[in-house]
């Protein structure tokens, strides 16, 4: 069964790799979305897929690529739509 989790990520998370970071690890987990910067310096994501590789995709938002540093993480749980064919970078 698909859950999906809208996602927001404050701190140091931009500059720092963390949308190509989010996108390779997505894809391992064989999850769906996006991913992209936002204006107030948040990463927004939404990640769509089986309930135990959203949470492992959570869990990675809470540490990040190596250079990053997590502030916050705001999970908002959502019905899934399945729109998505892949996981990508916004802009």
């Amino acid at each position: 069964m698909s859950v999906r989790a809208h996602v927001w990520v404050s701190g140091r998370v931009h500059g720092v790799f963390f949308r190509a970071t989010t996108r390779r690890v997505a894809k391992r987990f064989g999850l769906t979305g996006w991913v992209k910067n936002l204006r107030d310096g948040r990463v927004e994501a939404i990640f769509e897929g089986p309930r135990e590789k959203v949470d492992e995709m959570i869990k990675f938002c809470h540490e990040g690529p190596p250079t990053a540093i997590i502030k916050n993480v705001e999970v908002k749980w959502e019905d899934p739509t399945g729109t998505f064919d892949d996981f990508d970078i916004a802009f």
